[in-house]
């Protein structure tokens, strides 16, 4: 007899359990990730512009619900704005996409993580600082501005000749029989120059070298040089020097 009585007993309690485990609930959505003490707790301390204690928060957030999209949501928006971690920011971003795919702001997050990388590269790949490196980025940077200073001359020179003006005043490159029209240089003599000093190319030299050596504009050296390539200078060329 108390043998059965206590197979009944266990045969109640196993049945006990099992419904209480059947009543527990499945899953939970946002509303209960945002309820969970440790988001509340981040929450709180956002708003009381802790922002260190609200990363902390939030992390334990996430032990407790590593899916939890409002918490990496709120972590890469304090490693973004607040905290200075891109690499972080961009995790906790692209997290928050992984488990919110059809989230109301996933355009706007998207910008956010382009953002990010721009900025993580900017600070892992700074420029080579190396002497050969740097001389070739002035060489560089000298090359784009005379370019660009005959573009400009070309393109007043070429508007000068349609609307039948006189030609710009000639301060981006010397003037010649080939870039000004036969008509226009005979309307506009101009007095002969006087022959322009010149300068020999010495190793490591660059054109913004020679200019700050002679104390002329970089601007100046290369209008009295129309033919110069700043990216190919050799050892011993000669070059004119600007009038003083």
């Amino acid at each position: 007899m108390e043998f059965w009585n206590r197979t009944v007993c266990s045969a109640l309690a196993v049945c006990f359990g099992l419904a209480l485990a059947g009543c527990a609930p499945a899953g939970s959505g946002a509303a209960d990730d945002e309820k969970e003490p440790h988001y509340v707790l981040g929450q709180s301390r956002v708003n009381s512009m802790d922002f260190q204690g609200a990363v902390e928060a939030f992390e334990e957030s996430l032990a407790a619900n590593p899916r939890s999209a409002a918490a990496h949501f709120q972590l890469a928006m304090l490693y973004d704005e607040k905290e200075a971690n891109p690499a972080a920011a961009i995790y906790h971003y692209q997290q928050y996409l992984r488990f919110e795919p059809k989230a109301g702001n996933a355009e706007v997050v998207a910008q956010r993580i382009y953002t990010c990388k721009q900025q993580l590269a900017a600070d892992v790949l700074p420029l080579p600082s190396t002497p050969a490196v740097q001389q070739q980025l002035q060489q560089l940077a000298d090359t784009n501005r005379f370019l660009q200073l005959q573009l400009e001359y070309y393109t007043r020179q070429l508007a000068a000749v349609k609307t039948n003006l006189p030609p710009p005043p000639n301060n981006f490159a010397p003037p010649s029989s080939t870039t000004i029209p036969a008509r226009t240089a005979a309307a506009n003599p101009r007095p002969s120059a006087a022959r322009p000093r010149t300068h020999t190319v010495a190793a490591n030299e660059t054109p913004s070298s020679i200019a700050r050596k002679y104390g002329v504009t970089l601007t100046a050296l290369l209008a009295a040089n129309p033919g110069l390539n700043p990216k190919k200078l050799r050892v011993g060329q000669s070059i004119n020097l600007p009038s003083p």
